[in-house]
């Protein structure tokens, strides 16, 4: 492509999820040319739409590690973000149970590490006080150990809406571009999509999650390896007896945080994750034998987690690095290059801080930063018809009848918020899932999906045939499977099927 229709940018951030994001987000207050590229096709779909949600303390690791500093500086973020922002977001506070002395003594580990990083307010708790605090724990704990500044969020959400005040304050978004190419002359990145497409940009961030070690080679930066980390998760029913007030760890192993039992911002309740390395980045499955794992783990911190609860199950990866640590550094072999790697688990709780973090680096690399007169820091609060009064709703319908119509009854989404979702640029059965929580519920999209993708061909223009799960070849329907009336007409159409 030739440079001349070849768009330069002051900035180029490879990877949309949580730490792009917040990159995006902080970069857009400045005058500045930027774009954010990502290989899906819609923000968050790599490794941030599956993670846990919550927002750690901050004890869990050494004070000297770059894991801890950045975790303890996101979280007092999270606040002013919210009101910002309006993701769901709830600073419930965090426990962790410990069953033993000897496990005892590994929460003192952990209280004193959690105040040499910082951390306020944290409190060693014996079994009486533990009970007191969180009835659903099992009465075996002997202790453990309580901070009350972890809380929880719905992380999709929050990288839609970190991505969408972005947009709002000039980044441009750039999903389906895949980088497989790129050269460095006279100071400028050319970087190259699969389909050919091409951006050029005066420096680059490499926040490729998974993907960052091959993101480093294309550009000549450091080498280094990725180890993708899986760990499966169970999400249980909302009317779950075991839903906790805390998020809730056990003490924790070597690689691992432990299993946990995690009170989600929206009602319902998470059990998990395993950890195991594996080899393939791709690999989602779930298994069997860890669901027993997490199973006999959660129901031993709380009794009441029942099988019978369980609604759906899904895998996520953490980009891993031998060194444990994050890495997030200007490059030293590749100019104007910053490296934001290794991002796994505080990663979430870390983004507001590693967001600034890394623009600190980009103004040492030379990135010269002049704040705009005007930034919109905030969006508007979307409508969620699940919290309104009937009065409210009364007046909703009035203005725009689409709101009494429900789409998903299991979390009573209406086709008015579907049709937002896909204003907002969400055009997969996931991405208005993920914005609305439609197919979330109980039957796990088995009433609205057939809905749902009748209101994005309606939207889009587009044939059902077209329609993804969560884009590339997830298509939802293929050719004439079958037949199934309309609720609303007497026409008959195509029934839809999941890949």
């Amino acid at each position: 492509m030739s440079t001349k229709t070849t768009p330069t940018y002051d900035v180029a951030i490879i990877g949309a999820g949580v730490c792009g994001a917040a990159i995006a987000r902080v970069l857009s207050a400045y005058q500045l040319d930027v774009v954010l590229l990502e290989k899906c096709v819609d923000v968050g779909f790599g490794v941030s739409k599956a993670n846990s949600g919550i927002i750690h303390a901050g004890f869990h690791h050494k004070t000297d590690s770059l894991k801890a500093r950045l975790e303890v500086q996101g979280n007092l973020m999270f606040e002013k973000l919210h009101h910002e922002l309006g993701f769901p977001y709830k600073r419930v506070g965090v426990m962790v149970v410990a069953f033993s002395e000897e496990e005892m003594k590994t929460v003192e580990h952990l209280y004193r590490q959690g105040m040499d990083n910082g951390v306020p307010d944290l409190e060693i708790c014996n079994a009486e006080r533990m009970r007191l605090l969180e009835p659903k724990l099992s009465t075996d704990a002997v202790g453990g150990l309580f901070a009350p500044s972890g809380g929880i969020v719905e992380p999709y959400v929050f990288v839609f809406a970190l991505v969408e005040c972005a947009h709002q304050n000039g980044v441009e978004i750039r999903t389906d571009f895949e980088v497989v190419s790129a050269k460095t002359q006279r100071g400028i990145h050319t970087i190259v999509s699969r389909d050919g497409a091409s951006v050029r940009a005066r420096f680059a961030v490499n926040a490729a999650g998974l993907y960052a070690d091959r993101v480093s080679a294309i550009f000549g930066a450091e080498k280094f390896t990725i180890r993708p980390r899986k760990g499966e998760e169970y999400l249980l029913d909302r009317g779950s007896d075991a839903h906790p007030n805390h998020v809730l760890f056990p003490t924790p192993a070597k690689n691992s945080k432990g299993m946990l039992v995690i009170p989600t911002v929206e009602g319902t309740t998470m059990i998990g994750p395993t950890v195991e390395d594996v080899d393939d980045k791709e690999d989602v499955t779930t298994t069997r034998e860890n669901l027993e794992r997490v199973f006999l783990q959660a129901v031993r911190m709380a009794p009441a987690v029942s099988r019978r609860d369980i609604i759906t199950s899904f895998t996520g990866m953490r980009p891993a690095l031998d060194s444990g640590d994050f890495f997030i550094a200007a490059s030293d072999k590749a100019s104007r290059f910053i490296q934001v790697a290794g991002i796994q688990s505080p990663g979430l709780t870390a983004s507001p801080a590693i967001g600034e973090y890394v623009k600190d680096l980009l103004k040492t690399a030379g990135l010269k930063l002049s704040e705009k007169s005007r930034v919109k820091p905030t969006l508007p609060r979307p409508i969620t018809v699940r919290t309104q009064t009937h009065a409210s709703m009364a007046e909703l319908v009035k203005k725009d009848p689409h709101y009494g119509s429900i789409v998903c009854r299991c979390e009573t989404i209406s086709e008015a918020e579907v049709v937002e979702a896909i204003s907002k640029g969400h055009t997969t059965l996931d991405g208005i899932k993920f914005y609305t929580r439609a197919g979330m519920g109980r039957c796990q999209g088995g009433f609205c999906t057939y809905r749902i993708l009748k209101i994005l061909a309606r939207e889009t223009g587009r044939d059902v045939t077209e329609l993804t799960k969560r884009g590339g070849g997830s298509f939802m329907v293929t050719g004439r499977i079958g037949e199934s009336r309309s609720e609303e007409t007497d026409e008959y159409t195509p029934t839809p099927v999941e890949t």
